[in-house]
């Protein structure tokens, strides 16, 4: 079971029994969450890797994380999703609206796993924000998926999608706190449901495909912004498996991708802590891949 880099990320940790893998899948969480097929620049992020100790055949593939689309070729994920994998391990995006049914059907078929993956993503470039982890001030906590033009053109063949708008530099700082909280908040993910009690003990159900969930404003720290996800407050909210997905904000009518989910409260219901993506040291490092507001 890969473990994140961060504790409580709410990154997935294995997913179906019928894809080969040990343990469950760890959605945005049910309540008040609704599924989200028009929001095609949001996708997943598709891992090919081994556990047999021969890293030249990987031998296992699983979605793992959220992320959007930014431009035609650039995938915005979250740093903890793209590192600690074993050696030859290989990056997909896929943009389909239930990726564990397509990896299930592409697993039931009898395809190897690179033919899966292939199947369902397409296969990128990863590139880690050195930075991470940081630090409780700063975790530099992001990551980007690149495609050269052949995947780029794949993408277009099979998915149509608007690239998703990033705020410029400090907008969340020069909105402030009372504006932000006045904004409609939207967190979008393939994650898992929040927590449920049964006979195993407690569990994260669900997962797999892409869903949206209004949250609330709750705090702008310098690098991070905390949002409320309390169904007593008509709130939805993110969980395992929706790191690197994004949270948007409306500000005057344009939606705007404005944080990355990167952890919150293990049981998944009352926090997210998203990353800031109007930052200094998150701009630095989007520089290197698009084309900033």
């Amino acid at each position: 079971m890969r473990r994140p880099a961060l504790l409580g990320s709410l990154t997935a940790v294995a997913a179906a029994a019928v894809l080969g893998l040990a343990s469950p899948a760890v959605a945005i969480n049910s309540y008040n969450a609704q599924p989200a097929p028009e929001r095609t620049e949001v996708g997943a992020l598709i891992v090919q890797w081994d556990r047999d100790g021969d890293p030249a055949t990987p031998d296992v593939v699983d979605w793992v994380c959220s992320g959007t689309m930014i431009s035609p070729d650039v995938f915005l994920t979250a740093a903890h999703c793209t590192t600690d994998w074993a050696p030859g391990a290989r990056f997909y995006v896929s943009l389909e609206q239930d990726v564990a049914g397509a990896l299930a059907s592409a697993s039931a078929a009898g395809l190897p796993p690179e033919r899966i993956a292939a199947a369902v993503g397409v296969e990128g470039t990863a590139h880690t924000n050195p930075a991470y982890p940081g630090n409780s001030a700063d975790a530099h906590d992001i990551a980007v998926v690149t495609f050269d033009a052949a995947q780029r053109a794949e993408l277009a063949r099979r998915w149509s999608f608007a690239p998703a708008r990033l705020p410029g530099r400090e907008l969340l700082s020069q909105l402030g706190s009372r504006r932000l909280e006045a904004d409609e908040w939207q967190v979008m993910g393939y994650g898992t449901e929040e927590s449920q009690r049964g006979p195993g003990g407690q569990t994260h159900p669900g997962g797999g495909v892409r869903m949206k969930a209004t949250v609330g404003f709750n705090a702008l720290n310098p690098t991070w912004v905390r949002l409320a996800m309390n169904e007593s407050r008509d709130y939805g909210g993110a969980c395992y498996g929706d790191s690197g997905g994004p949270n948007f904000v409306t500000v005057e009518g344009v939606r705007l991708l404005a944080a990355t989910t990167i952890t919150g409260d293990m049981p998944c219901y009352a926090t997210n802590v998203v990353y800031r993506l109007d930052t200094d040291t998150a701009r630095d490092f989007l520089s290197q891949f698009v084309t900033l507001p």
